[in-house]
């Protein structure tokens, strides 16, 4: 029996345009990626970068900045951002955007940022250890002091150990000339001892006291100071967990805003209305 040879079919020299028309279509969605990058909103990136390193600084990943972290209200997160930032609301604070219009704001709130990341810097080991802690009000720099770093239990004496930090505090805020509010401030729990009737009385005069410190050991001009005492009236964290009411015994040194200054100053200024019943 003769077999038939097969012939054999000639192959197809076309394939490659198949893989040539892949690789065209995957440089053209790559150049696609790159334009849509470019032609992002820039404030929706910035917020997310925000938030990832509110959530890093929250881990303690990375240390912190002296920049303060911004927001837009009036937009809303990515749901990623914003499980970024529910971890890290306590221990940071954000701004509202807005711009800046006078120059004199815009060098101070430079000068602010600076300030901040000067004392995180000379206070490592205490914001490390949780005795001390930093954030940004309306009213300006937020200089916390925990009571178990500085204070006894129910005293309002300076612990010995607590006066290498103060020194560092004073010795950078010296430099300036921004008005200082201390702020005493306590837990829930009822105080009532031989010298104190009520948190009324210990926080006002753990602040009053720091404010005498301040003039006499770190010879700061008395009208830069001010005291006031807030007992638990003004709590940073819950009072129903000790680590809460730990938080919240504490005396707070505000680096206050020039604006927020000049308000009180003018408040305090005018004159006093009479009262209706009054001749």
């Amino acid at each position: 029996m003769i077999r038939r040879r097969r012939q054999r079919g000639q192959g197809n020299h076309e394939r490659w345009l198949v893989s040539y028309a892949d690789f065209i279509t995957l440089l053209f969605a790559f150049f696609v990626v790159l334009y849509a990058s470019a032609q992002v909103d820039q404030r929706k990136v910035g917020r997310l970068a925000v938030a990832i390193q509110a959530a890093f600084r929250e881990l303690g990943a990375f240390p912190g900045s002296g920049v303060p972290l911004r927001f837009a209200p009036d937009e809303p997160l990515p749901l990623s951002a914003v499980q970024a930032l529910d971890q890290a609301r306590r221990n940071v604070q954000f701004e509202p955007v807005g711009p800046v219009d006078d120059p004199a704001e815009a060098d101070e709130e430079a000068d602010l940022s600076l300030l901040q990341t000067q004392l995180q810097q000379a206070l490592q080991q205490e914001i490390a250890a949780h005795s001390v802690a930093l954030h940004r009000e309306v009213d300006g720099l937020v200089i916390s002091l925990r009571e178990f770093g500085f204070f006894d239990s129910g005293s309002d004496q300076l612990k010995p150990s607590a006066l290498p930090a103060l020194d560092r505090i004073a010795s950078i805020l010296a430099l300036r000339r921004c008005r200082i509010r201390i702020e005493g401030h306590t837990d829930n729990i009822p105080v009532h001892t031989a010298q104190w009737s009520s948190n009324w009385e210990l926080s006002t005069s753990r602040s009053t006291g720091l404010v005498r410190l301040m003039i006499q050991r770190y010879r700061f001009a008395p009208e830069r100071l001010s005291a006031a005492g807030y007992a638990q009236y003004h709590p940073i964290a819950t009072n129903d967990s000790p680590q809460g009411r730990a938080q919240n015994r504490r005396v707070d040194l505000v680096i206050v805003r020039q604006k927020t200054a000049r308000i009180a100053a003018d408040s305090e200024a005018a004159p006093a209305k009479p009262s209706p019943s009054a001749p």
